[in-house]
């Protein structure tokens, strides 16, 4: 399916009735053919399409920084690791971005130490932490050390310094992000993130 806009005088054009088509035809190509967008999702999507798309009346409307990365919150199961993978088709390949388990980026830690850090938080380009909070603090040679936020700390350096934004997800509340990362990490995130929430009672579309 080719992509949803034209090319005008160098600039994309969407139509969104055609990218949310789109997006449902990747999201059963990625997923699988049982995948469907649900009604109530439609607010979530659309503030994703602007962003990414970058549709700068739009995003102002929504209070939208395209400055900042997106924090996307919502209960287990709504589809917030689904929905970064797939938003991502819309955009340009050199615009892409790693989306990449927190657990995961603690294993690695445990494995290969403090080089993970700089790793993640030094890459010259957008990467989604996707599920932060649920990962926890792994030791490496008995020095026990919180990986996402130290993680979290470098990417807003980036974003001050290289205006490089982070994105990522989660099911925790901001008081919750902040007794497990501390509050200087919760002060970075205010800046570092736009929020966009799936409703608390959003319903677990993997069952």
């Amino acid at each position: 399916m080719k992509k949803p806009y034209v090319i005008i005088n160098g600039m994309r054009h969407f139509k969104f009735t055609d990218t949310v088509m789109f997006l449902q035809s990747q999201g059963k190509r990625l997923y699988g053919g049982k995948f469907k967008i649900h009604q109530e999702d439609m607010r979530i999507l659309h503030k994703l399409i602007i962003y990414m798309i970058h549709e700068e009346e739009q995003c102002k409307k929504h209070n939208i920084d395209l400055s900042k990365g997106i924090l996307l919150i919502g209960p287990v199961g709504c589809g917030k690791t689904s929905w970064m993978n797939i938003i991502q088709t819309i955009i340009f390949a050199s615009e892409q971005f790693q989306v990449k388990s927190t657990r995961s980026i603690a294993h690695e830690f445990n494995k290969d130490g403090f080089t993970v850090i700089a790793t993640y938080g030094q890459r010259q380009r957008t990467i989604c932490l996707d599920d932060i909070g649920v990962e926890q603090n792994i030791k490496f040679y008995g020095n026990e050390c919180n990986t996402i936020a130290e993680i979290l700390l470098h990417r807003h350096e980036l974003l001050v310094k290289n205006q490089i934004v982070t994105h990522a997800t989660t099911n925790l509340t901001a008081n919750e992000i902040e007794q497990i990362y501390g509050h200087r990490v919760r002060s970075r995130l205010r800046e570092m993130f736009n929020l966009i929430s799936f409703p608390a009672d959003a319903k677990d579309k993997r069952r």
